[in-house]
């Protein structure tokens, strides 16, 4: 067994550190995606309701909007976490065998 890393393992390396950064992508659509939900509950919210039920439903849709901020937050924790990930596997790819370089 050889001290070095094969050329197909570098480059297996290197295809799931892709495949990583592809994944943090997806996870970043999914925050924007939740920018624009944000958005059309802002302006829900500023509609000027005349009626009990309206208000109660600005007050619900208040609710939903901080829950869906918690969620993008824990989205952009994600998505740095995947990229400090892809980061991580693209660094061992340099590495040999033996935990070298």
């Amino acid at each position: 067994m050889g001290s070095t890393i094969k050329a197909s393992d570098a480059d297996a390396c290197a295809t799931r550190s892709y495949e990583v950064q592809q994944l943090a992508g997806r996870v970043g659509t999914c925050s924007d995606r939740l920018d624009s939900l944000l958005r059309r509950f802002w302006q829900v919210q500023m509609i000027e309701w005349q009626s009990p039920a309206g208000t109660a439903y600005r007050n619900s849709v208040g609710l939903q909007a901080a829950a869906v901020r918690r969620a993008r937050e824990q989205l952009d924790f994600a998505t740095s976490a995947v990229l400090r990930h892809a980061q991580a596997v693209s660094a061992t790819s340099g590495r040999t065998a033996g935990g070298g370089y």
